[in-house]
């Protein structure tokens, strides 16, 4: 075989990637090599051999192959069934040591609760005896007092530190023993025991004062601790508390700080008012350095800090905040209500500020300093007895501060006190705010049983029964009562008026913007007191009642007063005379007081009562009523108005002459009738006072009224006064002034009612021949003949085709059952259905014969711009 070949039949030729098509062509290349070099026909013989060979080479290959690898694999079977057998094995020795660790796991438990079986007994009999040992030293020591023998405690103090702690507890449980012992001389061993602890308590105070003034905060920290667990160490508390330097230096400085600007602030309402006064920042400043500085001492030495910060700042709030507090009160008092309430606002609102800084020095809870074991120190901060009592449990310094705090202030705002006083003074600053006001309305003329005279009998009633008790509201509307009657000098004898008084003016009884404005600036200054000052349960209620003292006094003294002068001004004047229009400016000013006041209900005053449901539905319905009231009030006032406008201009239509509408054919006049010229006059001036004065639904119902009542009054009018060709033109002219009149009312109800009064006007123009044709076209044609006829019977040539007119009508209705008359032929027969078209006007079956009576009320009725929210909760 030829060594080429052999190479590539060798076993390591087919590792690896193989290729048959390479195989094939290496072991064929040299025999196509050197076929192509002989000459002749291609040869397949050596071809046959060669592959003849190769593949007796491979087959020999494969069994080599396949009988290596079946060695190989009975080698791997081999080895697998060995290290099977060897992790057999290994398992069970790893189950063998788990159940060795387990059992010994349980052994070890066993163990250990026997440990602790034994440590519990040990503990229990370790207990048992120093609970014997402690009795025994107990009997010894009593039995050594009643010997009056104290030579081994005297010792045992003198040991130092620890002696003294022992002592202090051998004592205390001395103490206790004596009380329970009864025996026959076991009184005299009880005042030994007393009079050896007084004496003990008096050594360590004076041990404690010593190191005190030293400054040596460890060996105060030793007395401290020492007396914690002989009775409770409040005596040693009260030593450090009472040599404070603070307290000792604050006894000197006593008097308030004469702040000029700030004690003429206080009681003028003009200014506002004062948030600081130096003497009680100075105060406050100092407490805050000292509190910062005796947290940290207080802290190194006590061994319950809480308790003694809270003794320290019980102390700094019953003297020197207390003290100073009242003497500002006082003092504030004098000048007036409303200078006492600013400064009680003024300090509750700093002290609040110092209460939230204080929080801030919360000190951790108390924890024993001392080897002494927590039970015993317990059991020395809870049971111990004293002569100064037990040391009190120690709670959170901030629920200690708003108790000190609401004691502080509980004396100015419990009960009723307060809300009298703010009631009282804001009724004494609205008095004398309205003094000028309420004097020019007293001596106004006013009708029989007037809002003015009501109300200062409800005052002189309110202000009788402020000594009797009442309701929260009640009272405060009576302390304010009481404040106007006693203010103004009004009571129930009238007094005699001074002779030097100043005469009233007439801007003084006029409603003022900037006096409303005022009066609610005064009243928020006093919610914003109260809702600083009341608790918030009680807010609501407080708030209802300054509510009742705003209502008694912008809206019964100051609108309704006003609103009552003006009336009885109104049914004081001449009627012969013009109206007086400029009256009419009161509404305006009632329409934006009571906006603003009510606009300032529903924002600050409102809110304040969400809290109770029931409160704030009283509100809401004392406040709807309040205005209603006032609407009625105004109400009646423009509907007096209204009567004096229409019974004017009817007294100007009765001024006309016979013959205005039939002058002879020469007298053409080129100007109106002087009744037109008056009424029209008149209707300009209602409509620019009205425009001036009202607004919105007022201002129109107010101009409908007059405009509907002048249009009846014209309708009767035109009944009386015959009319000619010539006087048709005269009557056709006022008639249009009327109408252009009206027009400037910009109303359009009233537009339809006056062109129908004008094409009434225009059957004056008209021939005969063509009226019936006009009346069938126009405005009239919705309106029954037979209505007409009154207005067509004042023409002058009426009796000429008067047969005429009405033969047409009867032939109409006469006539083929398929004809209709003029009523059905016109679409609407009756004067109420064309009334209907034209905005509701009615003129009933006819044209009434008598002048029209004006209407009880207004079909809309006044109405405020502003109104209560929240009617419905």
């Amino acid at each position: 075989m030829d060594p080429s070949l052999e190479e590539h039949l060798q076993l390591k030729a087919f590792e690896g990637k193989f290729d048959v098509k390479d195989f094939i062509g290496s072991v064929s290349e040299r025999l196509i090599t050197q076929s192509k070099s002989e000459a002749g026909p291609f040869d397949p013989k050596p071809f046959i051999r060669t592959f003849e060979e190769a593949v007796d080479r491979l087959i020999k290959v494969r069994k080599d192959v396949q009988a290596r690898t079946e060695q190989l694999e009975r080698t791997v079977r081999t080895s697998e069934r060995e290290y099977s057998k060897k992790m057999v094995d290994l398992n069970r020795g790893f189950e063998a040591v788990g159940n060795s660790f387990s059992g010994m796991e349980t052994r070890m438990n066993e163990v250990g609760r026997t440990a602790i079986r034994i440590g519990e007994q040990l503990e229990s009999v370790h207990l048992e005896r120093q609970r014997a040992q402690a009795a025994y030293d107990l009997i010894d020591y009593y039995n050594q007092f009643s010997r009056e023998d104290t030579a081994k405690l005297d010792a045992l103090k003198k040991e130092g530190r620890e002696g003294r702690r022992q002592v202090a507890v051998i004592l205390r449980r001395l103490s206790t023993v004596a009380k329970e012992v009864d025996l026959p001389a076991a009184e005299k061993t009880r005042e030994s025991i007393d009079k050896y602890c007084e004496k003990f308590e008096k050594d360590m105070l004076y041990l404690f004062d010593r190191c005190y003034r030293k400054g040596d905060p460890k060996m105060m920290h030793h007395c401290a601790q020492t007396l914690l667990d002989f009775n409770g160490g409040a005596s040693c508390v009260q030593v450090y508390v009472n040599q404070h330097d603070f307290f000792i230096n604050r006894i000197r400085e006593t008097t308030t700080s004469n702040d000029t600007i700030l004690w003429q602030a206080l009681p003028n309402p003009e200014r506002i008012p004062p948030k600081t006064e130096s003497g009680l920042m100075e105060l406050f400043a100092e407490i805050r350095t000292t509190v910062g500085q005796e947290a940290q001492i207080v802290q190194a030495v006590f061994p319950n800090p809480p308790y003694v910060m809270q003794v320290f700042l019980q102390r700094i709030f019953a003297q020197s905040i207390q003290q100073y507090v009242e003497q500002l009160l006082n003092k504030a008092s004098t000048l007036s209500d409303l200078a006492y309430l600013r400064m009680l606002q003024l300090v509750h609102l700093q002290t609040s500020h110092l209460v939230e800084d204080l929080k801030s020095y919360e000190l951790p809870s108390v924890t024993p300093r001392s080897p002494v074991d927590a039970m015993e120190f317990r059991r020395s901060m809870i049971n111990a007895p004293s002569s100064a009592g037990a040391t009190p449990s120690t709670g959170s310094l901030s629920s200690m501060l708003e108790s000190v705090m609401e004691e502080l202030f509980v004396q100015y705002t419990e009960g009723q006190r307060y809300l009298e006083k703010e009631s009282r003074s804001l009724g004494e600053l609205y008095s004398s705010h309205l003094a000028d006001f309420t004097r020019y309305h007293e001596k106004s003329p006013k009708g029989p049983s007037s809002m003015f005279d009501r109300m200062m009998n409800q005052l002189s009633a309110a202000a009788s029964d402020t000594t009797t008790g009442g309701s929260l509201t009640s009272s405060s509307a009576q302390a304010a009562a009481s404040a106007f009657m006693r203010f103004r000098g009004i009571a129930a004898e009238k007094k005699q008026e001074q002779p030097t008084e100043e005469p009233v003016r007439e801007e003084d009884g006029q409603l003022s913007l900037e006096v409303a404005e005022k009066m609610l600036k005064w009243h928020a200054e006093a919610i914003g007191r109260c809702v600083e000052l009341t608790p918030n349960n009680d807010v609501p209620k407080h708030t209802f009642a300054l509510l009742r003292v705003l209502a008694e006094a912008i809206g019964n003294a100051y609108i309704e007063t006003a609103l009552e002068t003006t009336l009885a001004k109104l049914e004081a004047s001449d009627p012969k005379a013009e109206p007086p229009l400029q009256l009419l400016c009161v509404l305006r000013s009632v329409d934006l007081i009571c906006h603003l006041w009510q606009q300032y209900v529903n924002i600050a005053l409102f809110p304040l009562a969400s809290s109770s449901v029931t409160v704030r539905r009283e509100m809401v319905v004392f406040n709807n009523q309040t205005i209603s009231r006032i609407e009625g009030t105004a109400n009646t006032f423009m509907q007096k108005m209204t009567d004096a406008v229409v019974s004017w201009l009817s007294t100007q239509l009765t001024k006309q002459k016979k013959n205005d509408f039939k002058p002879r054919n020469d007298d053409l006049r080129t100007s109106n009738t002087e009744p037109c010229t008056a009424c029209c006059e008149m209707l300009e001036k209602v409509c620019e006072a009205s425009k001036q004065n009202l607004s919105g639904k007022n201002l129109e119902v107010f101009l409908t009224e007059i405009g509907n009542a002048f249009h009846c009054l014209l309708l009767e009018h035109l009944r009386k006064f015959p009319v000619n060709a010539t006087g048709g033109i005269v009557l056709v002219k006022d008639l249009k002034a009327y109408q252009d009149t009206i027009d400037t009312f910009a109303i359009p109800a009233l537009h339809e009612r006056f062109e129908f009064i004008r094409q009434l006007g225009n059957i004056f123009l008209l021939g005969p021949d063509i009226l019936k044709s006009f009346i069938t076209d126009s405005y009239l044609g919705r309106i029954d003949a037979v209505l007409l006829r009154p207005y067509l019977a004042q023409r002058s040539d009426w009796g000429q085709f008067e047969r005429g007119f009405n033969d047409e009508g009867e032939d109409t209705v006469t006539g083929l059952p398929e004809s209709k008359g003029l009523k059905q032929r016109l679409g609407v027969g009756r004067l109420s259905m064309m009334m209907k078209d034209l905005e509701g006007l009615r003129l009933g079956d006819g044209v009434s014969m008598n002048m029209p009576s004006i209407p009880s009320g207004f079909p809309g009725s006044f109405s405020l711009s502003a109104r209560a929210f929240g009617g419905a909760l």
